[in-house]
């Protein structure tokens, strides 16, 4: 379903209509068709506009959510889906996904969103027909756990302890070998080179097969760059040239980041990876405690960095895991003093630019898109406000919660904005206390301050109480690093994922996409072929209705202009919660 407003009155929209409305028709009267109960349609008439508040029009009494945070099986072969509508003759590939799959080992249960074992997951569209597959990545941490039916590494927020069937000796002996770092790359999958990765947030990726879902092998990262990890959103040009920012030992062991560069596959078809290469150093704000880092920026010229204040105790995580069995949240907390600090480096040659740019406190895991304009990199970005950690309320006891508990604790937690900073070049000769934004297009202004640091307030370009846009998308191929106009995003209802959101970032104007006790996934924007527009596409989501009779999980396909539905395909499986992937063609 698809919120529209006519006048002041919000209505649905729906379009069904079996690939009827072609990517890139967006007519001002549209015929339209009303899914009901028992699948029949109705036609229409609605004057198509868009809902300006992008907020959920949904409750979720019941809490089908639940179902998403379940331990699922694997597949021991694709399974065929039921397609309801027509999918476009072009789109012929593979949507793949990386999340948790298994929320515990025997009786031991992991506590975070982020600790379950990783899932890979797949979709094969080809001549309108949509099969359905999935595989644990096997982990070093997956097999281990499997073997000795308990949890073996430490996770995000799931500390694991010695075996309890060792004498007290070796258990206290365990604890002092150092810290074994997690492989459980659940998070993402990327291409470097000719081969896929997937990973999460540590020095290891794991190289899949796409086609299978086979685990191939574990890269350690370390054994070429100078980084203690990467983030699990780099940045991938058209050649295939891969950037990625992690925390490394800079001068003075002072804690530092270095963006790195992996080349395209080379000539002689050797491993890019082993070619790799740290460009640029940043400095961080505090010695010894680098700040969480999920995602970066890059125009067609600069690196974007931002530095929150939600910092890893390096202390921390060096000493007390080692000795008490600490986790990986443990060693986190928040400078509640320093506001969050912009960082900005040339890509070619890769220099730091020594600017001192300056904002209030955020919390910050996902860019949308950054450019330059006029001697100005325009940044946008999903925030969460204040210094207080938003993982704190990722906990899988919270999450799994009835409806009013999930609310009262979404209250409580940083709450979530959609913002545009715009960063100054030229700030050499301007005078203190002056606006040096001129863009005629945003509100967002820099001001020197006495200190010589460049003071930022941002343009607010989506805000409602907890109700964040996230997981953000855009046409990448085409409008990574240079002005856009649209972003597409998964709705978070108090922390629940309940629809979809398209944002013109140009108007503020907004659609939505949404079903009762129907929860999507981050939506994969796929181009038209030979496509002109920006927004000429489809979107791609996984979405589960686990109160549906049959078939509760289903890809759904919308079109990205007015996120109108093109085709769906449903599956006899529930499908849990997946964070991010990639379309395959």
């Amino acid at each position: 379903m698809v919120w529209v407003q006519r006048d002041s009155c919000l209505r649905p929209l729906i379009g069904l209509g079996g690939g009827s409305q072609t990517p890139g028709a967006l007519p001002g009267n549209l015929t339209v068709s009303i899914k009901a109960a028992d699948h029949s349609t109705v036609q229409t008439d609605f004057l198509h506009t868009v809902n300006r508040k992008m907020v959920s029009r949904i409750e979720h009494p019941a809490g089908g959510y639940k179902k998403i945070f379940e331990t699922c099986e694997e597949l021991n072969e694709p399974i065929p889906a039921v397609v309801v509508g027509v999918i476009p003759e072009w789109l012929s590939g593979s949507l793949l996904r990386l999340g948790p799959g298994l929320f515990e080992v025997g009786a031991e249960p992991f506590y975070h969103l982020f600790d379950g074992q990783a899932l890979m997951h797949k979709f094969d569209l080809k001549n309108g027909h949509v099969t359905y597959y999935r595989k644990f990545v096997k982990t070093d941490a997956y097999v281990r756990a499997m073997t000795e039916k308990r949890v073996v590494i430490t996770e995000f927020g799931t500390a694991a302890y010695p075996d309890p069937c060792k004498n007290i000796f070796s258990r206290f002996f365990t604890y002092f070998k150092g810290i074994e770092v997690t492989d459980n790359c659940l998070v993402n999958v990327y291409p470097v080179g000719e081969d896929f990765y997937a990973c999460t947030e540590t020095n290891y990726i794991t190289k899949v097969d796409p086609d299978t879902l086979e685990t191939l092998k574990r890269v350690d990262l370390c054994d070429y760059l100078s980084v203690n990890g990467v983030t699990a959103h780099p940045h991938i040009e058209s050649d295939g040239t891969v950037y990625n920012i992690g925390n490394c030992f800079g001068k003075n062991m002072s804690l530092a980041y270095n963006i790195v560069k992996i080349p395209p596959t080379p000539k002689d078809k050797s491993d890019p990876i082993a070619k790799s290469k740290v460009l640029v150093q940043l400095p961080s704000s505090e010695r010894f405690k680098p700040s969480y880092v999920h995602s970066f920026g890059m125009t067609e010229n600069y690196f974007v960095f931002v530095e929150t204040p939600v910092k890893i105790n390096l202390l921390k995580f060096l000493t007390a895991w080692s000795i008490w069995g600490t986790n990986y949240m443990d060693c986190f907390e928040s400078n509640e003093t320093m506001g969050t600090w912009f960082h900005l480096a040339t890509k070619d040659p890769a220099e730091y630019i020594e600017h001192k740019f300056r904002t209030s406190a955020f919390n910050l895991f996902h860019h949308i898109n950054s450019y330059e304009d006029d001697g100005f990199i325009v940044v946008d970005l999903c925030t969460w406000k204040g210094h207080e950690f938003v993982y704190n309320y990722l906990y899988l006891a919270n999450l799994r919660e009835n409806w009013e508990e999930v609310k009262k604790a979404a209250m409580r937690a940083p709450q979530p904005e959609v913002r545009r900073y715009v960063l100054p070049m030229d700030v050499h000769k301007e005078e203190q206390g002056k606006n040096l934004i001129s863009l005629p297009y945003t509100t967002a202004t820099a001001v020197m301050r006495s200190d010589g640091t460049i003071w930022l307030e941002p343009e607010v370009l989506f805000s409602g109480p907890r109700q964040a846009f996230e997981f953000p998308q855009i046409n990448y191929s085409k409008f990574s690093g240079k002005n856009y106009s649209y972003a597409y995003g998964l709705g978070l209802n108090h922390f629940i994922p309940d629809r979809i959101c398209k944002l013109n970032v140009k108007t503020k104007d907004t659609w939505v996409w949404q079903e009762p006790d129907s929860y999507p996934s981050e939506p994969i924007f796929v181009q038209t072929p030979d496509s002109v527009e920006e927004d000429d596409g489809v979107l791609l989501s996984i979405v589960v209705n686990p109160g549906a009779d049959q078939r509760p999980g289903y890809l759904l396909i919308l079109n990205a202009r007015d996120l109108t539905e093109i085709a769906r395909a449903e599956v006899e499986v529930i499908i849990p919660v997946t964070f991010h992937g990639m379309y395959k063609p």
